[in-house]
């Protein structure tokens, strides 16, 4: 059996950089804290190497890993974007299945425990335009006479609840403790204030990260309890008369009918 003080190190390698475990770690605060000097502190990194690691990531894979503003002594403000928290996440799954290996778990797990972990790892790289996309392991499977009601818990306490075709449960493969994605637009999440009633089967409470407006929508982003984040698309004149503005709480309303459900292939 492997020593278990071995540590796995994942280096992911591209465009003349690499994403090494501390590097990883620095993302990771950097989406916990929103700010470079912060982040920076969180992972004993100077603030000069903090941004120059940024710099390099950002071409890491051709797009953008982190939006992130100089903000002199203080420290600049700094987020992942979508593109960095699927590279991050993915950086996370081959480690913690690397972990799993190098602690014996891979001669004794049976296969579907690693076939699990693989199927994460494909989900992790499903590309799509909802623009909210949620990994997660299906907690309960209810099935009717047509369609099933399917829970995907998200992990921080966090659930997300989706009606889907019988049919569909079956030719995805859906099992209880089986791994899924959830995708939700946008426009398909409303925005209430906490204590509302609502018919929407699932009701997220988070507090407002951010809220810019464009010519008729604004785009308002949440953070969730569980550490997950909502993006929702409303009308400038919806985001003025809730008040929204950053660290207000607030719920994010998605009907179950309005989530999508999908496995790797």
């Amino acid at each position: 059996m492997v020593p278990m003080q071995l540590q796995p190190l994942i280096d992911l390698r591209g465009a003349g950089t690499s994403l090494t475990p501390q590097r990883a770690q620095l993302l990771h605060a950097l989406d916990a804290h929103g700010s470079i000097s912060a982040a920076a502190r969180a992972v004993g990194m100077s603030y000069r190497g903090a941004w120059d690691a940024v710099a390099a990531l950002n071409d890491f894979v051709g797009e953008p890993l982190v939006s992130a503003e100089a903000g002199g002594s203080g420290g600049g403000g700094a987020r992942l974007t979508d593109t960095g928290r699927r590279v991050l996440a993915f950086h996370q799954a081959l480690t913690a299945l690397q972990q799993r290996l190098l602690a014996g778990q891979g001669e004794s797990a049976c296969s579907d425990d690693l076939d699990q972990l693989l199927r994460r790892l494909g989900n992790l790289m499903l590309r799509t335009s909802a623009r909210n996309q949620y990994e997660g392991t299906v907690q309960t499977i209810q099935r009717g006479a047509v369609n099933s009601e399917v829970i995907l818990d998200l992990g921080g306490g966090d659930r997300l609840v989706a009606i889907v075709t019988n049919t569909s449960v079956d030719d995805l493969g859906l099992r209880e403790g089986g791994s899924a994605i959830a995708l939700v637009k946008s426009s398909f999440v409303v925005l209430g204030e906490p204590g509302v009633r609502t018919s929407a089967r699932n009701a997220l409470a988070g507090s407002v990260l951010s809220c810019r407006e464009g010519a008729v929508n604004a785009e308002v982003e949440l953070q969730l309890a569980g550490g997950r984040r909502v993006v929702a698309t409303i009308t400038n004149e919806s985001a003025r008369e809730l008040d929204i503005s950053e660290g207000v709480p607030m719920l994010a309303l998605i009907k179950s009918s309005h989530v999508i459900l999908a496995v790797a292939v």
